[in-house]
């Protein structure tokens, strides 16, 4: 009986000991990502929404206009969706530090909040999503990390009563060719 109850205590542990993932364990990762730089002028993601259970829902391309007058980024994101449909949404986000930033938007609810170390950031904030004819409160837990050579992947977790309805995937890519300046991604050994 204890060999059983030790094995449940590990299972257990991995399942749930990690902690959550947090922006600060990203500190020595490169190339480091300062949102206003990367998404100053144009760019362009490719993306899809993944049901909760891996059903592909909607893939669509967005084009964003950002503009940075040093303190405030503006994003105009146009939506295409591969039925056709188009959307739009304006991100104006503040940078209240080196690593914190706040953001707004006509579909998000009150303010998002993003931190960033390192080569990813991590923002939080709720949003009113269109579902078919209806309109959900969902939360979105928002990745997205940096790679070599411009590239930016993002990963948000959406939920609704803290269950999880899928995820969006994005791969951004600036539509003028910059690439980052760090070609190889590195990380320093934690201490």
């Amino acid at each position: 009986m204890a060999g059983k109850h030790g094995l449940a205590a590990v299972v257990l542990l991995i399942l749930t000991g990690c902690s959550t993932m947090k922006p600060e364990d990203f500190a020595n990762t490169q190339p480091r990502f300062a949102l206003e730089d990367y998404f100053a002028g144009k760019t362009t993601a490719w993306g899809m929404f993944v049901d909760r259970f891996g059903k592909v829902r909607s893939q669509f391309v967005v084009d964003i206009d950002g503009t940075w007058d040093g303190k405030t980024l503006t994003l105009d994101e146009r939506f295409t969706y591969a039925t056709g449909e188009k959307d739009r949404r304006v991100w104006t986000i503040t940078k209240q530090d080196t690593n914190t930033y706040t953001g707004t938007a006509g579909d998000v609810i009150g303010v998002a909040r993003g931190r960033s170390f390192g080569n990813a950031l991590n923002w939080n904030y709720h949003m009113n999503l269109k579902v078919g004819s209806s309109t959900w409160k969902v939360h979105f837990d928002d990745w997205m990390f940096l790679q070599p050579q411009g590239v930016l992947l993002n990963r948000a977790t959406v939920s609704k009563w803290g269950l999880e309805l899928g995820q969006v995937q994005l791969a951004f890519r600036k539509a003028d060719g910059r690439v980052a300046q760090d070609n190889v991604p590195q990380q320093q050994a934690a201490e």
